[in-house]
């Protein structure tokens, strides 16, 4: 059985737009300035790149914690190239994974990362059918009077 999944966007002025959730979230789309908004939130390829980040790091960090890294900040850095013609689809992506711990496992993170991308993002898997993926990663060392 499939997950059945529901998202409103309604006008909120010129090019800006209320974009809701089923489970009651909002959220301000907007175009630029040069597309007839005032960049007053994200632009939808935006929330595409956030969406991924989102999708894997939520992956990432909980398959870390089940294998008890002691993870003391971590963020996913989406980068990403456009086609220049329309539909302007994403051609390249980057997903670069910094982990911060005491004493994180490098082969850890791999795992997890490679586990998020193979089975687990959602996103990903979406993503990738445009895309050609790249994910990269690195542990730092959190200072001790962290």
């Amino acid at each position: 059985m499939s997950s059945h999944l529901v998202a409103t966007v309604r006008l909120d002025g010129e090019m800006r737009f209320v974009a809701a959730s089923e489970s009651g979230h909002e959220l301000v789309l907007d175009a630029s300035s040069e597309g007839g908004g005032h960049n007053a939130g994200p632009m939808p390829m935006e929330l595409v790149l956030m969406g991924l980040g989102g999708c894997t790091a939520m992956d990432v960090l909980g398959i870390l914690r089940k294998m008890r890294q002691d993870v003391t900040d971590y963020r996913v850095i989406v980068h990403a190239q456009r086609a220049d013609d329309h539909p302007k689809v994403l051609t390249e992506v980057t997903v670069e994974h910094v982990v911060t711990g005491r004493h994180v496992s490098p082969e850890a993170v791999e795992r997890a990362v490679k586990l998020s991308w193979q089975k687990y993002c959602s996103v990903g898997a979406m993503v990738e059918k445009t895309a050609r993926t790249t994910h990269i990663w690195r542990v730092e060392e959190a200072s001790k009077a962290a």
